[in-house]
């Protein structure tokens, strides 16, 4: 079976569509978001604060096309739409909260974020994407700092 680009075999077919359906960046934070009960698509995205607009609309466009998700269109001028979990969706609040439980005991026992790398809040700098703390080397020097800093004399 393929799912996307990647070739899976045996046993771990069954889980693979559903691991590719939940394991995008956003997918799982919009679940735990709609948790506690219906949300407008704008306060969905005042919640998240980094995502634009068409990647939230393109990911719950693929929660609600895979029953995860419902969306309510209520006739009044704006047009009101909320989205809610269905009971499918609920479902996965377990295992998401069993993850989590296994990321922080992974983080305290390891004392780290992210294989080395401490990735700043984007919302603690005032939005933008996040970044690396630590320098990138040069691929031709080896040295840290900006890749524009020094050029090679021509």
């Amino acid at each position: 079976m393929n799912v996307g680009h990647i070739r899976v075999a045996g046993r771990c077919e069954r889980v693979a569509p559903v691991l590719a359906r939940i394991g995008d960046k956003w997918a799982v934070l919009v679940v735990v978001l709609l948790a506690d009960g219906p949300v407008r698509f704008n306060e969905l995205k005042r919640r998240i604060g980094v995502i634009s607009q068409r990647m939230l609309t393109f990911t719950l466009r693929g929660l609600e096309r895979d029953g995860l998700v419902t969306r309510t269109v209520f006739a009044s001028v704006p047009p009101k739409v909320e989205y809610a979990l269905t009971p499918l969706g609920q479902s996965l609040l377990e295992p998401i909260s069993h993850l989590s439980r296994l990321g922080r005991r992974a983080r305290r026992r390891d004392g780290s974020r992210t294989e080395g790398l401490r990735w700043r809040d984007a919302r603690r700098r005032g939005g933008g994407r996040m970044t690396p703390t630590r320098p990138r080397r040069s691929p031709t020097t080896g040295r840290s700092g900006s890749r524009y800093s020094r050029r090679p004399s021509a």
